[in-house]
């Protein structure tokens, strides 16, 4: 019944607008959608007593639905949805159980599922019609983790290359792939820099304990937030955002947080670097060289479990108790107050925009 009411909805669209067009330049201000789900948000949520999902969000705040990815396929992504990435029309869902799902990214039809040679997979980048995937592997095993290369036309794993402990999130600049490496079930402090002419690790750059967000500023360097040792690992450290020169892959500078603080999410947007501290939200330019003591928004009494930024909102997710469905919260960074709240899935974790 679903798909019979929007075919009906999209034939009467199309003849209302050829009774009211004259002309082809009347047919060219006619808006093209690539499917239900374009331009919009998607929020991924990890499950757990549940399947993990798939929310979205229209980007004028007015429709939302979940579990785009069972509605359409009348199946489950499974557990854990780890992460979202997103090659031309395909996106690739990353789930923990050792799948990655390949969906068109408009209309979250299923195309492949990625089923081999996996072993925990985090993340998942893409480059010179490559994927490449951070694999844990047993998550307390210092010598068992993996970047899967997957070939784009096959969706095969064609081959693996071993990594350091706790390879997480990625970033690709000028033929090279940079790898921050959270560490695992435990921690860890390099970024790993990957030849992608040669696939071959050519460097180590030393950050601060348990990096793991990254992102390229608007001067073309790198900046990575490290979150630290906590205290209960009983070998507490310093949390840092750094600042890597991608010509030398050098650390150019390095803010360092006071003892005891932990920043754990980090965006980028327009030149400003936003971060979250212990529910607070705080914001620095790329030219800032300290880190500043007042923060922009207080998210309350949350449990804040992911974040982004696009143009002038703040998006952040609150997974409750694990065991509630999340919220994903929406904030006016003009006014710093909070402008909507839509429920999606269980412990949602990513945020994307299609």
């Amino acid at each position: 019944m679903k798909f019979s009411i929007k075919f009906f909805v999209i034939c009467l669209l199309y003849a209302v607008a050829l009774t009211s067009c004259n002309n082809d330049d009347d047919f060219a201000n006619i808006p093209i959608s690539l499917g239900e789900y374009d331009n919009g948000i998607l929020v991924s949520a990890e499950g757990g007593s549940i399947s993990g999902s798939v929310s979205f969000i229209s980007s004028d705040f007015l429709r939302t639905e979940n579990t785009v990815f069972s509605n359409t396929n009348a199946e489950e992504l499974g557990t854990f949805v780890q992460s979202v990435g997103f090659e031309g029309d395909k996106a690739y869902i990353v789930v923990q159980n050792n799948n990655i799902h390949v969906v068109n990214r408009y209309t979250f039809l299923k195309e492949a599922t990625i089923t081999t040679d996996l072993s925990l997979p985090r993340y998942m980048a893409f480059a010179n019609g490559k994927g490449y995937v951070t694999n844990w592997g047993d998550g307390f095993d210092a010598n068992d983790d993996f970047l899967a290369i997957v070939n784009l036309e096959t969706n095969r794993v064609e081959s693996t290359i071993s990594m350091a402990e706790g390879p997480e999130q990625m970033v690709v600049y000028a033929n090279k792939l940079y790898i921050s490496h959270k560490g695992g079930y435990g921690s860890n402090n390099i970024i790993s820099v990957l030849d992608l002419a040669t696939n071959t690790i050519i460097k180590t750059i030393a950050v601060n304990d348990v990096p793991d967000d990254m992102f390229i500023n608007s001067a073309r360097d790198l900046i990575v937030l490290s979150e630290g040792n906590l205290a209960w690992t009983g070998n507490e450290s310093t949390a840092a955002i750094a600042t890597i020169d991608l010509d030398t892959d050098s650390v150019i500078q390095n803010l360092d947080f006071a003892d005891g603080l932990h920043p754990e999410k980090m965006a980028y947007s327009n030149g400003i670097i936003y971060y979250h501290l212990d529910n607070d939200i705080y914001m620095l330019s790329d030219s800032t060289t300290t880190l500043p003591s007042i923060p922009i928004i207080n998210l309350g009494t949350i449990t804040t479990y992911g974040m982004t930024v696009k143009a002038d909102k703040l998006y952040v997710t609150d997974a409750k108790d694990y065991s509630s469905l999340s919220d994903l919260l929406v904030y006016d960074l003009n006014t710093n107050t909070k402008i909507y709240t839509f429920e999606v899935g269980l412990i949602a974790s990513g945020i994307y925009f299609n």
